[in-house]
């Protein structure tokens, strides 16, 4: 597998790419002020993105969008919930005093449940609103395998959770989602958020302040 995360200035957001080295097909996963440096990787090892996979759609999370769709082609997958959000990105972004391209109308919507599959690699859609509304988090993994790791978005940071106060966001939906959904895998599950290291669900499960 090709694992590739980056963070940019100025909110520091982890994108992710992942690829089947095989197959060399791949998916991105939040571009956002870093996609410039997940786009080289790309065209370096000569990777065929086939889709671009959207966590949530606050702004650091979209702002990358459009230069990964120029650049690559793939669609733009993001749950329905959330469009009002990725509709609102570039004004999300003046609240901030932060400029970004508005991202075009997305390609198709995730759901929870659904899946989707690149080279030997499946990822599977979880629901997990509470941070925002459509919130999503991606179980990924080799096909067949067992094994899985959750690209969380900002729904779950190590020793720490999403914050609730933004459009859309609700404190108790979000700690449902976290102890209902993801704390349904395995203690030894690996978490990729959306900001900050990674961490598992034994970790978390043991010593997040907001979930003891």
């Amino acid at each position: 597998m090709v694992f590739e995360s980056r963070a940019a200035a100025p909110f520091f957001k982890n994108g992710f790419l992942i690829a089947c080295e095989e197959s060399r097909n791949a998916i991105l996963i939040d571009p956002g002020d870093e996609v410039l440096e997940l786009l080289k990787i790309v065209a370096d090892r000569q990777l065929l993105v086939k889709n671009i996979l959207l966590t949530h759609a606050h702004m650091d999370h979209v702002s990358g969008v459009e230069a990964a769709r120029r650049a690559t082609g793939a669609p733009v997958g993001v749950h329905r919930d959330d469009l009002f959000l990725y509709e609102s990105a570039r004004e999300q972004g003046r609240m901030f005093g932060y400029d970004l391209e508005q991202p075009r109308a997305p390609d198709f919507f995730l759901k929870g449940g659904q899946r989707l599959d690149w080279g030997g690699f499946g990822a599977i859609v979880h629901h997990t609103p509470g941070h925002s509304p459509g919130g999503v988090c991606l179980a990924i993994g080799p096909m067949d395998s067992g094994r899985e790791e959750l690209f969380a978005g900002d729904t779950l940071f190590a020793s720490s959770i999403g914050r609730t106060d933004l459009p859309g966001g609700d404190y108790k939906t979000l700690l449902a989602s976290i102890r209902n959904v993801l704390f349904a895998f395995g203690d030894d599950v690996v978490v990729h958020p959306g900001h900050g290291p990674s961490t598992t669900i034994g970790d978390e499960r043991r010593t997040n302040p907001f979930l003891r």
